[in-house]
């Protein structure tokens, strides 16, 4: 069962893996005095925007993404606007919890914008993708057994591991090691793209060994 969703999650995942691959490699041939080090955010901004653009693509031509119910220009440029706004909303969100748990508020307010960004990038627009502009629909899919499909499943993995990387990835900050790696927020990111890769990995993984246990409530 779902083999075939399975199979598409698996591809588009690669896809979206290879993306931020390439959004790295490119810039660094192409580019004098790129690194991730050294130019973080620029490479920060630039993994964002390649995991932006590929997973609004590979999910439209997947058909994760809703149908609207409306066809519309001026829905369809409504529920667009909407979901720029939640994007939006979503940074200066991921922002604050970041300056909540200690990062400066002033005098490194770019890196930490920047950090709210791509986890961003990481999260809500996945949301965005799978569920449109639809707060309902994602506190459901975040309740205890909110589930609906293997998406909403794929979802809920993606979006804890991503998380979880972003907070494990502060830890080495206060450690005096002075590496480049502990400069804000370097190691948040690394960890949140390394958490988001290893959703990408662990969630069609375990939604494949457990499928037949998985048991959805109709929509």
């Amino acid at each position: 069962m779902w083999d075939h969703e399975i199979r598409a999650m698996a591809s588009s995942h690669a896809i979206i893996a290879a993306s931020m691959l390439m959004a790295t490699v490119i810039p660094a041939v192409a580019l004098p005095g790129f690194s991730v080090y050294g130019t973080h955010l620029l490479w920060l901004y630039l993994v964002s925007g390649a995991v932006t653009a590929v997973s609004v693509a590979v999910f439209w031509l997947l058909g994760i993404t809703p149908p609207t119910k409306k066809h519309t220009l001026g829905y369809k440029l409504s529920r667009f606007f909407r979901s720029c706004v939640y994007f939006f909303l979503s940074c200066l969100f991921f922002h604050t919890v970041v300056v909540l748990y200690g990062a400066p508020l002033i005098v490194s307010a770019l890196e930490t914008f920047s950090l709210a960004v791509l986890l961003t990038s990481l999260t809500t627009l996945r949301c965005l993708c799978v569920l449109g502009p639809n707060v309902q629909a994602w506190i459901r899919v975040f309740s205890r057994h909110g589930a609906m499909s293997v998406w909403d499943t794929c979802l809920q993995i993606t979006v804890a591991c991503t998380l979880v990387g972003a907070w494990v990835g502060a830890f080495p900050i206060p450690l005096d090691w002075d590496r480049p790696w502990q400069v804000w927020p370097v190691s948040c990111s690394l960890g949140a793209l390394f958490g988001y890769l290893s959703g990408l990995v662990a969630a069609p993984a375990w939604i494949h060994y457990h499928r037949k246990q998985l048991i959805y409530k109709c929509k």
